[in-house]
């Protein structure tokens, strides 16, 4: 059964409310989300890895539930994308290519307890607005209705690639974490109630986090495990 989410809130642009509109993405988005894709995404990240459109009809014929775009003004300008798969927390290391099945999320598992985030992007103009936080939040969402475990993903690095003469990737997160530096992607997901869970090499074909993924995760504070 498609349960489909809607939500209507306000964020705000120098003190300015913005209604902003957060819901899942349909066939009708896929040229909005290509663009969104290419813009928050730019080089050196691989473009190979921008999302196609055989791609994005993929998510929403294998998981309806987990594709989210956000509107402002009628402009879709963020999206997020997840699947559901079983996690064994003893056995955390894995690539993005093996669990999204190479984006495709053929690898969706209904009867999963995890929620994985695929990917989480918002335009560069528009990431004042805390939208990202909105996305995540229809994630926890997500996992509370359905009465799942956790959400879980492989956070880039992308601030890394400045330090790595001096620091090994553990290095650097724990600095992250500790607040001596700040990491766009790490740092963004601590904001929004993730916690680390194990540092991941070869996750990604990514130059700027030298492959390496930080895996985090938010449990449902309303299921005992």
């Amino acid at each position: 059964m498609v349960n489909l989410y809607r939500k209507e809130c306000f964020v705000f642009q120098k003190n300015e409310p913005v209604l902003a509109k957060v819901r899942n993405y349909k066939a009708s988005d896929f040229e909005a989300l290509i663009a969104v894709q290419q813009e928050s995404f730019p080089p050196p990240f691989p473009s190979d890895l921008w999302w196609k459109e055989e791609q994005l009809r993929s998510h929403i014929n294998h998981y309806p539930d987990g594709a989210f775009c956000v509107e402002v003004n009628g402009e879709v300008v963020g999206s997020m994308t997840g699947l559901l798969i079983d996690f064994d927390p003893e056995h955390p290391e894995h690539t993005w290519e093996e669990v999204t099945a190479n984006g495709y999320i053929s690898t969706h598992n209904p009867n999963g307890k995890t929620l994985y985030i695929v990917d989480i992007c918002v335009k560069p103009a528009f990431r004042q607005l805390d939208l990202g936080k909105l996305l995540m939040q229809a994630a926890y969402e997500r996992v509370v209705h359905d009465r799942l475990e956790r959400v879980l993903g492989g956070a880039r690095m992308p601030g890394y690639h400045r330090h790595s003469d001096q620091l090994s990737p553990s290095q650097y997160v724990d600095k992250v974490i500790d607040g001596e530096l700040r990491d766009p992607v790490i740092t963004f997901l601590m904001r929004c109630g993730r916690t680390p869970v194990c540092l991941v090499p070869n996750y990604l074909d990514d130059e700027e986090s030298h492959n390496h993924a930080l895996l985090m995760e938010w449990k449902n504070p309303f299921q005992q495990m």
